[in-house]
């Protein structure tokens, strides 16, 4: 697959390295945000949070779109 920004840019060439998580589009190591997340366990009525987080890939605009106030 190829980076959609990059496209947009008329780099054709970059292939991508990810999937957004959020818009599903391909993403490259220049436009990809890797980010952590808590992870959460079901534990009897509640939950319970892992010490170690996890990681979900976004693109660069989805990553501004979440981090502007």
């Amino acid at each position: 697959m190829r980076c959609y920004d990059c496209l947009q840019e008329e780099r054709s060439d970059i292939t991508g390295i990810g999937v957004c998580s959020r818009c599903g589009l391909a993403t490259c190591e220049s436009h990809a945000r890797v980010r952590p997340v808590r992870v959460s366990h079901q534990n009897g009525l509640g939950a319970a949070h892992g010490t170690v987080p996890a990681r979900r890939v976004v693109c660069h605009t989805c990553d501004t779109a979440e981090t502007t106030p």
